[in-house]
């Protein structure tokens, strides 16, 4: 619900700096907008989020993983 109605306030505003023709202002948070996805989306820690599945497949061997054939990655011959 929280979701709904920050995209409705959102909305409304954009509709009413359009209305008043405030073209630069809507530019200005267009632009800081972008900017702090793009620094959310670069400090996320992407590369540690895999581990803490409970996917039991190695996610390194995507072509054993699509083809659906049994992965050999990381499996040592026993000496």
């Amino acid at each position: 619900m929280f979701t709904i109605l920050w995209t409705a306030v959102l909305a409304l505003g954009t509709i009413f700096l359009i209305y008043k023709e405030m073209t630069a202002v809507l530019y200005i948070l267009a632009t800081v907008g972008v900017t702090a996805l793009l620094i959310v989306v670069a400090l996320a820690d992407l590369a540690h989020s895999e581990t803490l599945t409970n996917d039991s497949r190695r996610s390194g061997d995507s072509a054993a993983i699509g083809s659906g054939i049994t992965s050999t990655m990381g499996n040592n011959p026993p000496r």
